[in-house]
């Protein structure tokens, strides 16, 4: 039976990854309102996509104001497709 990413299997890390998948491109405050997490948390598990090569993150200013936007890399597209797939398998076998 196939493992299940344990990156991906963090509620909020899945939820991100989950979220880039319907958009080209989402910045910190579009994915904290969609994922009703803290500003802390969700920089730290941006950090964990980042540093896993799931998720590009850009930060830039904008005017005088930071802005850090995130976009899914085909690395982190495959990653949810296998644990999507092996979550599949293993719901499988209870059906």
């Amino acid at each position: 039976m196939k493992e299940l990413d344990p990156l991906l299997h963090s509620q909020l890390r899945l939820a991100i990854i989950s979220l880039l998948l319907s958009v080209e491109e989402a910045d910190f405050n579009y994915l904290k309102e969609n994922t009703q997490a803290t500003s802390g948390n969700l920089s730290v598990q941006i950090d964990k996509l980042s540093e896993a090569g799931y998720i590009e993150v850009r930060k830039e200013i904008v005017g005088k104001k930071p802005r850090t936007s995130c976009r899914l890399t085909e690395t982190g597209r495959e990653a949810l497709e296998k644990y999507v797939s092996a979550l599949k398998e293993y719901l499988g076998k209870m059906f």
